[in-house]
């Protein structure tokens, strides 16, 4: 039986990006992200959903995110589902989904390392990045995308 586990995401970030190290030395970031959703209900009334979630990124990538990016930024992800369960000091289960990140691009402009903020599409853009343009007002935003159910 065939089997997929892959998810394509975009969203904001809902807080500043938390880097860790593991024992070993390797970079671990987990991001905040908030993706949005509007729909038209049975009466035609627009609605809108947000969906929160988890995603944790590794090595260089993690620095860099953790680097450059901040509570609000845009970004695009894509990744795979991964299931965690764990026990509470009180003994209780709990468990959870959370996106492992393959691949994280900036969307919108970023934290250089001087501070200032710079374009995600500084340089010379590829044709993915031309699409989302080079200032905030031109940025993709979920909330942009139309969406029929």
């Amino acid at each position: 039986m065939a089997s997929l586990n892959k998810v394509f995401l975009i969203g904001n970030l809902t807080r500043d990006p938390e880097l860790r190290y593991t024992p070993s030395g390797v970079a671990v970031t987990n991001l905040g992200l908030a993706v949005n959703r509007r729909f038209r209900d049975k009466s035609g009334e627009i609605k809108e959903d947000v969906c929160f979630l988890t995603v944790t990124v590794w090595d260089k990538q993690a620095e860099a995110c953790s680097q450059h990016l901040h509570k609000g930024s845009p970004i695009f992800v894509e990744g795979v589902l991964q299931s965690r369960t764990w026990e509470t000091t009180d003994g209780q289960k709990r468990s959870t989904i959370d996106v492992r990140a393959e691949r994280v691009q900036f969307l919108g402009t970023f934290k250089s390392a001087t501070g200032g903020a710079t374009p995600a599409t500084a340089g010379t853009p590829s044709a993915e990045e031309s699409l989302i343009g080079t200032n905030e007002a031109d940025a993709i935003r979920p909330e942009d995308v139309s969406w029929d159910e």
